[in-house]
């Protein structure tokens, strides 16, 4: 059955929220200095595009809502330059991974916000040791129901996200031995991880307003779960990811997971879906993308065998073949993939940094604050802000 015309049409954008370590260049610690950053400048020229996060030493950008996959790479690009601007003003800079390499989340400072100071109340440690940062894909889907469906589906294919992603290979200065320790500390959080399977919104609506009713939650916001329909605006959100530090990775894993989600979408058209499977059962293969990465063997539930993630990979870009090329971004989803799986993610070329530097991990911080900005051109200190060109309509808060 052939797909149906403008089967696509007017959905799957996309926002992208992209969380940064302000970092000192000389002593390559955090600083927690994201209040003076956004008093110096960052609020009034970027607006609702930027903005704090519980710790001083976080910044997070979000994209506008953009129509496609160049919009994207536009305007991550834009915002990474701006913010570099910014901190190179105040004599920082800024890193994209996962974790910081050996910073210690006890002399973090909390940003002052009753939002913050209520979390940490409810959770204590457990809030202030999730000095972690992320990359949040969100997908325009308008009917909850759709998006539920398709949310349910995407579970399949986290893991096999995350493997593109990692890059948080160390933690307190020590090598864990993980490609993504950020989402080992993330599922010590209440509310994260594989969510169940929901059979429509409205049992996922019953859920939340029960949760809200006991008092577990003031709104679904609180629900921090690796993939869920947005309580507020009509996305699904792909929340599994580790902060990508390269910025054809992050526009990257952006195509690849509109790409899956429309996929699903024309199967839907076809009064098609792709096989449920057991949150227990996808858990086992995220463990296995945290611990390996690239070098994983995940479990193909159908045939019921191990099976390398790079091979895994190739089908999948197989699968959503149809989808990527209505999109227009089928080659360059091919060549960027492929990409990732030659270089590495950002985990393993920091751990070969670490290796080749006598394990010095403040070389690692100077590897990651050189790519965070690869690709991106730097702004003369001098340079006067106008607006951004970019959407103003920020994806989602």
């Amino acid at each position: 059955m052939s797909t149906p015309k403008g089967v696509l049409e007017g959905q799957f954008t996309l926002g992208v929220e992209e969380e940064f370590q302000i970092v000192d260049p000389d002593t390559r610690e955090l600083r927690s200095y994201v209040s003076q950053l956004l008093e110096a400048g960052g609020k009034s020229i970027l607006k609702e595009r930027v903005r704090p996060e519980m710790h001083q030493s976080m910044i997070e950008t979000g994209t506008g809502i953009c129509k496609n996959v160049e919009q994207v790479r536009h305007e991550v690009t834009e915002l990474r330059q701006y913010l570099d601007h910014l901190a190179r003003k105040n004599g920082l800079r800024i890193v994209a991974a996962g974790t910081h390499p050996f910073s210690d989340w006890k002399k973090q400072e909390i940003v002052n916000h009753e939002r913050y100071s209520t979390l940490v109340q409810e959770l204590e440690d457990v809030a202030r040791e999730n000095l972690i940062f992320g990359l949040h894909v969100h997908v325009g889907i308008k009917d909850k129901d759709v998006a539920m469906s398709l949310a349910n589906q995407v579970r399949y294919f986290l893991p096999h996200i995350l493997t593109l992603s990692t890059s948080s290979p160390f933690w307190l200065g020590r090598k864990t031995g993980l490609k993504s320790f950020r989402c080992e500390i993330f599922k010590r959080f209440p509310r994260t991880g594989i969510p169940d399977e929901f059979k429509s919104y409205h049992q996922f609506e019953s859920f939340a307003k029960l949760l809200v009713k006991v008092g577990s939650i003031d709104n679904a916001k609180k629900i921090w779960w690796d993939v869920r329909v947005h309580p507020f605006f009509d996305t699904v959100e792909v929340r599994i990811c580790d902060m990508t530090t390269k910025v054809a990775d992050t526009t990257t894993i952006a195509a690849l997971i509109q790409a899956i989600m429309a996929q699903l979408y024309i199967l839907r058209a076809k009064n098609q879906q792709w096989r449920s499977y057991m949150r227990a059962l996808i858990e086992e293969n995220k463990w296995r993308a945290v611990r390996y990465g690239l070098e994983a063997k995940l479990i193909d539930f159908g045939q019921e065998k191990e099976v390398a993630v790079r091979e895994l990979l190739d089908e999948l870009l197989d699968f959503v073949d149809e989808a990527s090329t209505l999109l227009g971004t089928r080659e360059m989803l091919r060549e960027n993939v492929q990409r990732i799986l030659r270089e590495g993610t950002s985990a393993d070329r920091q751990l070969q940094v670490y290796g080749s530097s006598g394990m010095d991990p403040k070389k690692v911080v100077d590897h990651l604050i050189a790519e965070t900005m690869q690709d991106v051109p730097q702004l003369p200190l001098d340079h006067s802000w106008g607006p951004p060109k970019g959407a103003s309509a920020h994806p989602a808060k």
